[in-house]
């Protein structure tokens, strides 16, 4: 095993996965960089992709009319970039950029997906690895937002 596939089985998000699962996830993975500034996913775009992240920091940031931009988490290597691709509308809810140069594994959404239903259990085990990252982030993004009202209140 080498390359992308080596680069996946030794990121912690599929850590003891099936070795025939990180074979499918890789084929539809590649290496890929953002600079400081840039951003991996923005709110109200279509989800198509989600990264793993292998060097560098990213924030995630919720914006909205007339509350300006507010923090909710700051992610590292070792974690994972973007949920939204996993439920319909396939839209990003929150933007993604990166604070300093970040080096990650792109891996396309649609790609996944048409694997994952062609083999169920594949779908199963990806999302039992995502559903505690969706839950983390909305956890995140509440205790923040009550922390951004109640200084206001």
């Amino acid at each position: 095993m080498e390359g992308i596939e080596q680069i996946i089985t030794e990121h912690p998000f599929f850590a003891g996965i099936d070795p025939a699962y990180t074979h499918l996830i890789s084929n539809c993975a590649k290496n890929t960089r953002f600079d400081p500034g840039q951003y991996l996913l923005q709110q109200g775009a279509r989800a198509e992709q989600f990264y793993l992240l292998r060097h560098g920091r990213v924030v995630l940031e919720l914006s909205g009319p007339g509350r300006g931009t507010v923090t909710f988490q700051t992610l590292g290597p070792g974690e994972l970039v973007g949920v939204s691709w996993l439920i319909p509308p396939y839209r990003w809810t929150y933007d993604a950029k990166a604070l300093e140069l970040v080096r990650a594994v792109s891996i396309d959404a649609t790609c996944l997906r048409t694997k994952s239903e062609a083999d169920h259990d594949l779908g199963y085990e990806l999302m039992k690895r995502f559903m505690p990252v969706l839950v983390q982030r909305l956890h995140a993004a509440r205790l923040q937002l009550l922390d951004v009202y109640g200084a206001r209140g």
